[in-house]
């Protein structure tokens, strides 16, 4: 299990042999997109504000940097959900006890990208909906794929995805990801934040989360950014 400093420490070698290289996971069709949602929210229009959705797929460090390249994200900070507030610690996160899920908080302006095609990336680079808790190098309830909704329709724009991307047999594996409401959402340890960022070369970032990167980059030219 590869958790914590121990995480960033890790040896190129053995985060090759834990990894098995990410990307190698079990789609039906690689170097393609994933189809566009079917259900999707309304174009925001004039209308101003900024939304919220949480996902967890993985180690947050990953799915944090994939939605920081997202045009349209105004914020993604990684953080826990689905347990208590006195259990959101790395630490006590790391036991994969506490209910948790490594998670990543995505804003985004909905007049910009839709709460769709945000699904679209979560699900074609961000992380693999086949794993049961798992990811990568990374075992435990903690790593498991969770969307967690913060309104009845996201619920419903989330659960027709699915459906449609099983219909489409895009995946070679059944999709286990969880769609749960949102109870709160509790912000990681300053160091956790910006990773892949501040730490381009270390072992885990270059093998199993810059891959994320180039794919987003690569699948969805017209909305990848520089953050």
């Amino acid at each position: 299990m590869v958790t914590g400093l121990r995480r960033a420490a890790l040896p190129l070698a053995v985060v090759l042999i834990a990894g098995g290289f990410y990307w190698r996971y079990a789609r039906a069709g690689d170097g393609v997109p994933l189809p566009s949602p079917t259900a999707d929210s309304a174009p925001a229009g004039g209308k101003p504000g900024l939304k919220t959705v949480v996902f967890a797929g993985g180690c947050f460090w990953g799915v944090q940097a994939v939605f920081q390249h997202v045009r349209g994200v105004a914020d993604a900070t990684s953080g826990y959900a689905g347990g208590a507030a006195s259990t959101a610690k790395y630490d006590l996160v790391s036991t994969g006890d506490t209910g948790h899920a490594e998670s990543v908080k995505v804003t985004f302006d909905p007049a910009k990208i839709s709460y769709g095609q945000l699904l679209r990336v979560f699900f074609s680079v961000a992380h693999d909906p086949t794993e049961l808790n798992h990811q990568g190098p990374d075992d435990g309830t903690q790593y498991r794929s969770v969307v967690f909704f913060t309104g009845a329709d996201q619920k419903r724009i989330a659960d027709s995805y699915v459906q449609q991307l099983e219909q489409a047999k895009v995946f070679h594996n059944p999709i286990v990801t969880q769609i749960v409401p949102l109870q709160a959402f509790y912000p990681a340890e300053g160091y956790h934040q910006n990773y892949a960022r501040l730490h381009p070369d270390n072992p885990y970032i270059v093998i199993n989360d810059a891959p994320k990167v180039a794919h987003l980059k690569k699948l969805f030219p017209q909305i990848y950014k520089e953050p």
